[in-house]
Order: structure tokens, then C-alpha cells, then sequence
């Protein structure tokens, strides 16, 4: 007999979307249940590997869960998280997914349930009621779909979208004009199956690493041309002398009739397969040509039982899914800054009510194999170095059009192939699943439909949750430690047509007096003096001569601070400088905390 769970949530997919969704729905009191198909939570950030996320790293983006899984990575990881090139944060992920699981463990309103899969939708008329697996059914006032592939909006019949978007469409300035072989061959972007690389030391012999069945070693030639092979292993780097490997340039993206994933479950096992397949080679290609002393790290995911299992990621990280066809769809031009200014503009509905309720700042990045798709481009030099410019995703992106007790809060949301490159990154993935689970929770408190929730309510919950605030409104120089942080939310929400365009709120008012509902996300600081060097707007290096065994060193100077990026602005090129901050060698960079 199937036993019959009920749930007010239902959340079924423990990515990253969905571990914030399942979180806040509970947080929030709404009995909910979660149901994964392994046994670890975050998805992206932790069982697919790419525990090196991108976007949302300055101070005034770090809000919501986002900013909560940071300060407690940075609490629990000793030496930092600023460790690699490509992003400000590296972690082992191991560590990322006992976060979460620790997190789940705490909230008595959530239910875990790891190792299901989804066997079908219930639902009655264009109500979806609940869920089949296996072994048992759950009811639900509200199910969230949080596969990575959006399978549930398969199984339940649920319009969807897949591939291309032409130009004639939505008007999108670099959507195609017409069909190509390039469109045809890659519908969606090239997954990347992770692996994670030990270097065992000068004069070590790691294991070599076997071939694999398919092994084509010259696709690789020339991976890292232009780098140099320390720069390629500094991509990514890891706490522990390890290496995340998920390289873009002949490396190991792949994407060969990637239209498996949504044919049949065989077919999609069968790329699985191949996409392994290619890592494995690729890291093969790594210990070739790069010597023994690299090899495949030990026990990092729970994968495989085969020799050096535990070093390749539990399942490939996949860039797009299904994406819903929603009340409202985000398209190229929604995620593009306004002309002469640093932000897109706010949505807004007819009735002048601001629909934002989460935020993305990531460039337009998008990936196929050997191929490159130009964008418009959507990047500043702010602190130093090169940003995203920040967006806002609609709440009308996550309501399925004609469906009833449906959310999504993944990858699967209602956004066009060209606007996904943005959306999809990990931080705004967290966004989106705090805004679904919220907004799931309000439901069930309110016994209303996603589509009948007044988004104002959804936008003052999430300002106001008391164990992650996240912000709602886009804004480069407030950090959310400032006390006056929700009076500025508040006032862009009351007033959108005051919304700057360089994303800067007035600074009267401004104070450094520490919000304790959010704490400043720290930095490990030392002193460092030099000399200032301006080579272009938002471009500084310091030559260094303390400490003395840095002296004559001349590394970046970046910063995630509003404050200290206005004092870089005004720093005299030739004047002796002295900061407090943190060297990072594989970026070569010197990461500002204070201009002493």
C-alpha cells in the first residue's frame, strides 16, 4: 500500500533553488516537504561542483541566503574563501553541503526525504494537488518544481519552452534572425560534468588516471593557450591544494546532442554518460601533459564506487532546463542597463506596482562548445574590476500561465534562452528559491493561488524575514549592514520612477553603524603599503614595499566595498597608499577592506 503524505509545500528537487525555497517555506512556518533525488543539497553549489559561484559578490548584492551561506562558509572554512580567479569565493563542497544539511536540520516545520524520483504529477483540472514517487504520494497545497531540468513541468503537462528564441519573437537585439546549424546542434547551453583535481605535491605520483571508454585527447591542445597552465589550475582553485576543473575553452563543457536530456530517461543516462566520459579525459589530459603530481582528489562527492568516484561531481551542472511558460517571461532587453546607466530598469505593472522580488547582476555568459554566441554586453568596471550590471527577475517568472498550485524556483523559470546566460547563476538561483518559497508559504497562509498573492506582500516579507533579509531592489552602495537599508528598499518600491539609473541611493543618512539583523560579511585583513598606480578609470595596481617580503610587488587593487570604492576613485596616481586587506596570489589581486 502507498503510504500518503500531506504538506501545505511540496518542494521536489534539492538544487539550489529548491534548498532556498524549502528553507524559507519553512522558516516561514508552512509545513513543507522536500524530496530529493540525492543525498545532498545545493545542487549547483555543491553536488554538481561548481563550488566557485559567480555574480552577487559585492557587499551590497551578498543579502538573503546568499549572503547568509557566505558568512557561514567564510565562519566554518579556515584560510578564507577567496582562493581562486573566477570567483571571489572557492569552498570545499563538501563543506557548502553540510550548510545546507545542518540549515534543513534546524527547522522543525521541514521534512527531507533524499533518494526519490518524481513519478508523476496529480492534479485536478488545472490544479496540480501533489506529487507520486515510488514508494509514496504527497498532497500539497503548493508544489515547486526544483529539478534541475524542469521534469515536473514534463510530467505534468505544463507548457514549456526549449531552445531558441528568434529575434522575430520578443525583439531581443542577439536572438537569431533564423534557424542555424548552431541553434539546431545546441538548443540549450553545454552542461559541464565536474571534477576536482589534487595536487599531491613536487615529487609525488598520483594514481594514474585511466581512460575512458571514449578518450580523444586532441580536442584538449590548447585548453590553457593564453594562460599558461598555473593561471588554468588557479581558475578554480580549492582550499587544500585542490582544483575545481570547469573550463570552457577545449576543456570540459560539453554539449553533443544535448536534446538528449529531455528525450527519455535512457537518453539522458546516455549523455550523462558522454558528458562523464569527457571530463574523465580531460582530466586525463590534465596529468598528461601537466605530469603525476596532479591526480583525481579523494572522496569529495558521494559518487561512484570506481576508482577516483568521489572526485567527479554526483551529476553534471546543467547552464538551462525547461523554462515554464510563465505570466511574465524575462527577455534580453529586461536584464540590460538603461542607455547611460549602470541598472535595467525596475518591472513594473500596468497599475505602477514594482513586481521584482529577486535580483541577478552576472554578465551574459553563454557556452557552447566551440562556438561563440555574441550578446550585447551588460558589464562595468566598478571596485577595481569588472562587474555584472544588476537586474531584477519579475515574480511573474515563476507562476506557470494556466496552472494552478505550481511554482518554479530554479533554472525552470519563465526566461528567454538569450536572457538564461544571466539568470541562471548560482546567487540568483538562491534568489529565486527564497521568493518561491516565500511566496508558497504566503499562499498557504492565505489559501490563495500563486497568481492571486499580492506581490507587494511577497516583496515586504522577504525585506523583513528575519533570518535573511534579501534585497529587492538593486543598489551598488548599500550594503544591507546599513540601518537605513529597508528604508531605501521600501522607498524605490513606493516610488520606481525614482529608481536611479547608476544604481547609487543618496548617502545622507548613510552610517556604518552595523545593522545586527545582518551582519557585514567579514574579510581576513592584513596591512599593506605601496604605491598608487591609476591606469584607467576603475583600473589601480599598488606597487608594494610593506611588508617587506612583498615588497616591489604590484598586485590589482579591488574592492567589494561602496566605501572604499569611492576612495579608490580618489586616490592620486603616485601617492603612498596603505590598505587593509587580503592578498590573493592566483588572482593577483589585493582584495581592499579599508584605505587606512
Amino acid at each position: 500500500m502507498i503510504d500518503e503524505l500531506t504538506a501545505d509545500i511540496l518542494v521536489v528537487g534539492g538544487g539550489t533553488g529548491g534548498t532556498a525555497a524549502a528553507l524559507q517555506a519553512a522558516r516561514r512556518g508552512a509545513k513543507t516537504i522536500l524530496v530529493t533525488e540525492g543525498p545532498w543539497l545545493g545542487g549547483m553549489l555543491t553536488s554538481a561542483g561548481v563550488s566557485a559561484p559567480d555574480g552577487h559578490e559585492l557587499a551590497a548584492f551578498q543579502t538573503g541566503i546568499w549572503g547568509a551561506f557566505l558568512r557561514e562558509l567564510h565562519r566554518r572554512q579556515t584560510g578564507g574563501l577567496d582562493n581562486a580567479w573566477v570567483s571571489f569565493f572557492t569552498y570545499d563542497p563538501r563543506l557548502g553541503a553540510q550548510i545546507f544539511s545542518d540549515w534543513a536540520a534546524l527547522e522543525p516545520n521541514l521534512h527531507w526525504i533524499a533518494g526519490c524520483h518524481p513519478k508523476e504529477v496529480l492534479r485536478q483540472g488545472n490544479l496540480i494537488t501533489g506529487v507520486r514517487f515510488s514508494d509514496f504520494t504527497v498532497r500539497a497545497q503548493l508544489t515547486l518544481d526544483a529539478t534541475e531540468l524542469g521534469d515536473l513541468l514534463a510530467l505534468g503537462e505544463v507548457p514549456c519552452r526549449w531552445g531558441w528564441e528568434l529575434q522575430s519573437e520578443w525583439g531581443e537585439p542577439s536572438a537569431p534572425a533564423a534557424k542555424s546549424a548552431l541553434t539546431e546542434r545546441y538548443p540549450v547551453q553545454a552542461p559541464t560534468w565536474v571534477v576536482i583535481i589534487q595536487d599531491f605535491g613536487a615529487g609525488e605520483a598520483a594514481p594514474e588516471i585511466p581512460a575512458p571508454p571514449l578518450d580523444n585527447p586532441d580536442q584538449f591542445a590548447g585548453a590553457w593557450d593564453g594562460y599558461g597552465a598555473e593561471q588554468f589550475l588557479n581558475y578554480g582553485r580549492l582550499p587544500g591544494n585542490r582544483f575545481m576543473i570547469n573550463w570552457p575553452q577545449k576543456g570540459n563543457d560539453y554539449g553533443e546532442g544535448v536534446g538528449r536530456l529531455i528525450e527519455s530517461e535512457a537518453a539522458r543516462q546516455e549523455f550523462f554518460q558522454e558528458s562523464r566520459w569527457h571530463t574523465q579525459s580531460f582530466a586525463r589530459f590534465i596529468q598528461t601533459q601537466l605530469g603525476r603530481r596532479y591526480g583525481l582528489a579523494d572522496s569529495i562527492f558521494p559518487s561512484s564506487n570506481s576508482p577516483g568516484g568521489g572526485a567527479y561531481a554526483s551529476h553534471p551542472y546543467c547552464r538551462e532546463s525547461r523554462r515554464v511558460q510563465g505570466l511574465v517571461t524575462l527577455r534580453e532587453q529586461d536584464i540590460l542597463p538603461v542607455p547611460g546607466g549602470r541598472t535595467a530598469g525596475l518591472p513594473v505593472s500596468p497599475d505602477g506596482q514594482v513586481t521584482a522580488i529577486a535580483t541577478g547582476n552576472y554578465p551574459n555568459d553563454h557556452h557552447y562548445t566551440g562556438f561563440q554566441w555574441p550578446v550585447k554586453p551588460k558589464s562595468i568596471r566598478w571596485g577595481g574590476r569588472w562587474t555584472g550590471t544588476p537586474f531584477t527577475i519579475p515574480y511573474g517568472c515563476l507562476i506557470p500561465a494556466g496552472t494552478d498550485g505550481l511554482l518554479v524556483c530554479e533554472k525552470n523559470i519563465s526566461v528567454s534562452h538569450i536572457a538564461n546566460g544571466a539568470a541562471r547563476l548560482q546567487p540568483a538561483v538562491l534568489g529565486i528559491g527564497q521568493a518561491a518559497g516565500m511566496a508558497a508559504a504566503l499562499c498557504a497562509e492565505r489559501g490563495c493561488q500563486p497568481g492571486e498573492l499580492p506581490v507587494r506582500a511577497l516583496q515586504e516579507a522577504l525585506l523583513r524575514e528575519p533570518t535573511a533579509p534579501a534585497a529587492i531592489i538593486p543598489l551598488f552602495n548599500l550594503t544591507p549592514d546599513r540601518p537605513d537599508w529597508l528604508h531605501w528598499q521600501l522607498y524605490y518600491l513606493d516610488r520606481p520612477d525614482a529608481y536611479p539609473a547608476t544604481g547609487d541611493c543618496p548617502e545622507q543618512n548613510s552610517s556604518k553603524s552595523p545593522n545586527p539583523q545582518i551582519p557585514a560579511f567579514p574579510i581576513p585583513q592584513s596591512t599593506h603599503t605601496g604605491i598608487f598606480h591609476r591606469h584607467a578609470d576603475q583600473d589601480y595596481t599598488l606597487t608594494l614595499t610593506a611588508p617587506p617580503e612583498l615588497a616591489n610587488q604590484t598586485p590589482t587593487l579591488v574592492t567589494l566595498q561602496p566605501e572604499e570604492d569611492l576612495q579608490l576613485q580618489t586616490c592620486r596616481d603616485g601617492q603612498p597608499v596603505t590598505v587593509r586587506g587580503r592578498l590573493n596570489r592566483a588572482g593577483n589581486w589585493l582584495l581592499v577592506a579599508e584605505i587606512c
